[in-house]
């Protein structure tokens, strides 16, 4: 059967389960948006490429499935490149279709050309330039497989207009025939690691599990809850693993690193064993790397080889799956158990003394902050918090990047999987809405809200505007300070007070007026007296994106903190926890 480049690509998408795709058109990609009208794809037109791809992110965060983004080529795909960068961070599957220039014109500075693979070759797993339309099913299956497996990640096939226009036969290929020379991820634990690694768990007295966003791409949650409740291991969540492990967990001791809360923080401190299980000893996480977790021994698990000894070197080093090597883990340790002897080793006086221990840390240093006086400023903590306790238990969180972020992943309680999208790795302003969209996109059975901060809305505040044409009912509480909030934190702490173009406005722009002005529906809260009536109306619209403006107080800030490049048992607990601490201290002295 004779088909076009552009109609052997929609094909080729729809056989890889592709059901929707975010995506503006151009010229050299127009080819390809005329078969979309005759396919079962749903398109959604975003007003930015940039939301394209974040919209796809959010998409893929929710389902787990790989998000599509579809633009032209030049301006079209470097607008993208923001969005590949951010998945390629956070190891989200993506597939990104740009347009090319003819394959005679290119080099010739074309009108809207650019380098594309060039220019995305460091933020993409693998990328083509597609020569032949007879490749264009092969290299798509390709792009699907590549983007999925090992460690996910975005991958970015390139077209050329005369390739799009051109013939092939069409075919659907098998995976011996893909050229994907080197490409073959490592899944399974090698036995003796899994073995060494069990030993060291069966013997260590102050344990932490450490386990990063590497568990939920794996779909590792249960394995996870599982391994941690047989060996009584606590568990920290990295800022890409929230709702990995439930916060409400005897064993949850919640966030780690330089917004981490203290328990976190200090668990990982004073162990003797850290089991990294899908993470990458991120700087956030480990603060002055040679001062991180000084006196443990390391287990690290990751399906990427390069993750291993690239911060931290680990006594047992085990490229795999994670959850394959959760399960092994599992297991082995049982087997290592009833071979030392030792069934009951779980409950042996140095482990009930750490136990103990994190128990007094978490009576001590709980994460509390200031409520607000009566008619002024909401606090954004009870936003949040009020915002939990008033959705539905199985709602997705979105959030940006900064101030809001932060509170968001403090004072949220997560109770399942998938439910949390942020931008971690590249730090993002702009992601939260575009990304609440995909995310509704791929479950429309969910609430989704995003916590956003007033300087990253303005930044891709227009999809606000596909929301509504698509009929996507997102709802955005903005967590308006008037300040690019974290910057503010910083320039206070370690400025001086020096206050550097960080200044926005409360009142310009008119969240409200231009949230309407998208089609959307726009409430404001000037007062924390007002959030529970706010949230409530909010919650009750879903026939349209709504957009909630909370006037916060700008002087609240994110605590606890790890100061940049300082060690994280100089971690600065705030006010709030401090004056805890002095009267619990008290309490217990009288």
């Amino acid at each position: 059967m004779k088909l076009t480049g552009a109609q052997a690509l929609i094909r080729s998408l729809e056989t890889c389960g592709t059901e929707v795709v975010f995506g503006l058109p151009g010229g050299a990609i127009l080819p390809v948006y005329d078969p979309i009208i005759d396919s079962s794809l749903r398109h959604i037109l975003v007003r930015h490429e940039q939301g394209a791809g974040h919209a796809a992110e959010g998409y893929a965060h929710a389902t787990g499935r790989p998000g599509v983004a579809m633009v032209t080529s030049g301006p079209g795909a470097t607008n993208i490149v923001t969005a590949l960068c951010d998945a390629y961070m956070d190891s989200v599957p993506m597939v990104c279709i740009t347009g090319q220039v003819p394959l005679a014109a290119i080099g010739t500075d074309a009108f809207q050309e650019a380098d594309t693979t060039g220019i995305t070759t460091s933020v993409t797993k693998h990328n083509w330039l597609v020569t032949s339309a007879q490749d264009i099913p092969r290299i798509v299956a390709e792009a699907f497989h590549v983007a999925t497996t090992g460690r996910p990640g975005p991958v970015l096939v390139d077209i050329p207009k005369d390739i799009s226009n051109a013939e092939m036969e069409w075919y659907w290929p098998e995976e011996s025939d893909f050229d994907l020379p080197g490409y073959r991820p490592n899944l399974r634990p090698h036995p003796r690691m899994i073995a060494q690694a069990a030993k060291l768990i069966v013997e260590a007295e102050r344990p932490v599990i450490y386990a990063g966003g590497g568990i939920l791409k794996a779909r590792a949650s249960e394995a996870l809850m599982e391994f941690a409740t047989r060996s009584k291991i606590p568990v920290v969540t990295t800022l890409m693993a929230r709702g990995a492990f439930p916060d409400e967990h005897p064993l949850c001791l919640g966030m780690p690193g330089m917004h981490g809360n203290y328990t976190a923080v200090t668990a990982i401190q004073k162990c003797d064993l850290l089991i990294a299980l899908g993470s990458r000893f991120d700087d956030r996480v480990t603060g002055k790397v040679s001062a991180f977790a000084p006196n443990a021994k390391v287990i690290h698990v990751d399906v990427d080889p390069a993750e291993l000894g690239k911060v931290r070197v680990a006594e047992v080093p085990i490229v795999a799956d994670c959850r394959l090597a959760i399960e092994e883990l599992t297991r082995a340790v049982a087997d290592q158990a009833i071979k030392a002897d030792r069934e009951d080793f779980w409950a042996t006086t140095p482990r009930h003394n750490w136990a103990e221990q994190i128990a007094r840390w978490q009576h001590l240093y709980p994460m509390v902050y200031e409520p607000s006086e009566p008619g002024l400023p909401a606090k954004p903590q009870a936003v949040i918090e009020t915002l939990r306790a008033m959705t539905p238990d199985d709602t997705i969180l979105v959030a940006g990047v900064g101030q809001h972020q932060m509170w968001a992943s403090q004072y949220w309680k997560f109770r399942h999987p998938y439910t949390w999208v942020n931008s971690g790795g590249l730090g993002t302003m702009g992601f939260a809405v575009p990304a609440a969209l995909g995310a509704k996109v791929g479950r429309p059975d969910r609430m989704v809200w995003a916590i956003d901060g007033d300087g990253c809305f303005q930044m891709t505040a227009q999809e606000i505007v596909t929301a509504t044409m698509e009929q996507i009912p997102i709802k955005i509480a903005i967590l308006n300070n008037a300040y690019l909030g974290m910057v503010r934190q910083w320039q206070e702490m370690f400025y001086e007070e020096r206050y550097s173009e960080v200044y926005l406005s409360p009142d310009l722009p008119d969240y409200v007026k231009w949230t309407e002005a998208m089609g959307g529906v726009g409430l404001r809260v000037e007062s924390g007296d007002d959030i529970e009536n706010t949230i409530d109306k909010a919650n009750s619209i879903n026939d349209r994106p709504v957009v909630v403006d909370f006037r916060i107080d700008a002087k609240e800030k994110v605590f606890p903190m790890v100061p940049a490049g300082q060690s994280n048992d100089d971690i600065v607990v705030g006010p709030a926890i401090e004056a805890h601490f002095e009267a619990v201290s008290k309490k217990g002295n009288r």
